[in-house]
């Protein structure tokens, strides 16, 4: 497998919705490993193709050692949750930037396997947080998009500057 060069905010490539993978071939079983890996190298818990410049439906996030690694192909929101909850949230494609994030508590998705069997199971915590976070980089919402214009606004700029430092941006 190999670690592939992240795309980083705010290329337009992070604003596209990304295609439905169709073939549940040896190539996508590559794609996931280059991911996983890439994913780790950043380091982060959650990576999209499109985060390395590859418009396809493809999640793997990685919570923790005991949880394993989960890859996720075509993933769709079937339903959440009313109640909320906050999270700080960041990206491997904006490193150094986080913030704190309302979204739904629980969401329902379904999705695919490497192999092409569907599955459909309902999440909560981190877990669903991290999900709903990377199907939106699926449909071409970054992060901060949840954020409000100023909360946006301060951070992309305290980003940037730190980028121009040579800091971790």
């Amino acid at each position: 497998m190999a670690v592939l060069p992240i795309v980083s905010y705010p290329d337009p490539r992070l604003a596209q919705a990304a295609a439905e993978v169709s073939d549940f071939d040896a190539g996508l079983e590559r794609l996931a490993g280059d991911l996983l890996d890439t994913m780790r190298a950043a380091p982060g818990v959650g990576i999209t193709a499109p985060h390395v410049g590859i418009a396809r439906r493809v999640v793997v996030l990685e919570l923790s050692a005991q949880d394993g690694v989960r890859v996720f192909v075509n993933p769709r929101l079937e339903w959440q949750s009313a109640d909320r909850a906050r999270h700080t949230e960041g990206s491997v494609s904006m490193p150094g930037a986080t913030a704190e994030v309302e979204r739904p508590a629980s969401c329902r998705v379904s999705w695919r396997d490497l192999g092409g069997d569907p599955h459909e199971a309902t999440f909560d915590g981190f877990l669903s947080v991290c999900l709903q976070h990377e199907i939106d980089q699926l449909d071409g919402v970054f992060w901060i998009d949840r954020l409000s214009r100023l909360k946006r606004e301060m951070l992309v700029k305290r980003w940037t500057k730190e980028r121009k430092r040579g800091g971790k941006g």
